[in-house]
């Protein structure tokens, strides 16, 4: 009789590689959602609290639950408000977009500093002047936000300074809705409603160095003890001539990837610590002192962890009626 061979699907996806990590701990939105009709800014920006679990009326007419009461698990977020201190407009090139000009904020708050650099002599006058005579040119308009990480209550100071899109389809409103909320506070429930869909970019977990095992999910050897060549690692690992194949598993760094949840709805959106907040406070993270949002499922990242939040670039209906939240766990978590 012949050797039967065996064969398996091979261990560890390859859809994200390759297996880097993050350049900041921010995380970078790449891409925008397409939006017609009046201006609005797309993004917003949040720290992850942790999670906990409610009970809610299912109203998903497909569910074996429907209408009845389902316990689901939620991650908490608290969102602070961001400040708008300047827009930037991007002009297409063959080489992509390249900025036209940018305008800052006077009078920018003393906290402001420690995020951003202000000559004191700025003139905003010539840079908002090139962007106006450009506007035919003109196909992105991004508003320049900073976070208030000091609303929060874990002790950061510095805020991080991001680039929202602002979406329109008259570049004329889009340029006026972003000098109108030029030195102004945004709010998350300004953005975002409940029943929404929203994509979350974060920067997961760093694990340090892991072994093909962990980081691949290979099978352990069999009889390692007979062939010396380890109980942990692959069996082969191609020729290393002229170079060795990138689909093999092998050692290496693992988590503090970026990555980004599709279509996580919304439960829950309030301003009421004490709604959410669980007895001794969330893990890692404290006590929840401002606006909150309850999302449905798991994000990525640890607890205080700034996660994107950004408008739905594949949601089928980017908006459903809100399920009712009957009531939300606010037993500790210390210890879990």
């Amino acid at each position: 009789m012949g050797h039967k061979s065996k064969s398996a699907p091979r261990r560890g996806s390859l859809m994200y590689y390759p297996r880097v990590r993050a350049r900041r701990i921010s995380g970078r939105v790449r891409t925008w959602p397409t939006v017609s009709g009046d201006p609005k800014l797309l993004g917003f920006a949040g720290y992850k609290v942790g999670t906990t679990h409610l009970v809610m009326i299912d109203n998903r007419q497909k569910s074996p639950l429907f209408n009845r009461e389902a316990v689901r698990e939620v991650t908490v977020l608290e969102v602070p408000p961001i400040l708008v201190y300047g827009y930037r407009a991007y002009e297409k090139t063959p080489k992509g977009i390249r900025t036209i000009g940018e305008v800052i904020s006077k009078g920018l708050p003393k906290y402001a500093d420690r995020a951003v650099v202000v000559p004191k002599e700025y003139d905003p006058a010539p840079s908002q002047a090139a962007i106006e005579s450009n506007l035919q040119d003109v196909v992105e308009i991004r508003a320049l936000a900073m976070t208030q990480p000091f609303k929060v209550g874990f002790g950061k100071k510095t805020p991080e300074v991001l680039e929202i899109k602002v979406g329109g389809s008259d570049m004329n409103a889009v340029l006026a809705h972003a000098k109108a909320l030029l030195g102004k506070e945004v709010r998350a429930k300004d953005l975002f409603s409940e029943g929404m869909f929203i994509d979350v970019t974060g920067v997961t977990k760093g694990k340090g160095f892991a072994g093909a095992v962990k980081r691949f999910g290979v099978k352990v050897q069999p009889n390692w003890h007979k062939h010396r060549k380890g109980k942990r690692v692959v069996g082969a690992i191609s020729p290393s001539v002229p170079h060795m194949m990138f689909q093999i598993p092998r050692p290496g760094k693992m988590g503090y990837h970026q990555r980004t949840e599709y279509n996580k709805l919304i439960l829950k959106i309030g301003d009421n610590p004490n709604d959410i907040n669980v007895a001794g406070g969330f893990l890692h993270y404290g006590l929840v002192r401002g606006d909150y949002l309850v999302m449905q499922g798991t994000l990525p990242g640890p607890s205080k962890r700034l996660l994107r939040l950004r408008l739905p670039v594949r949601a089928k209906k980017p908006k459903i009626e809100a399920p009712k939240v009957l009531t939300i766990s606010l037993a500790s978590k210390q210890g879990v």
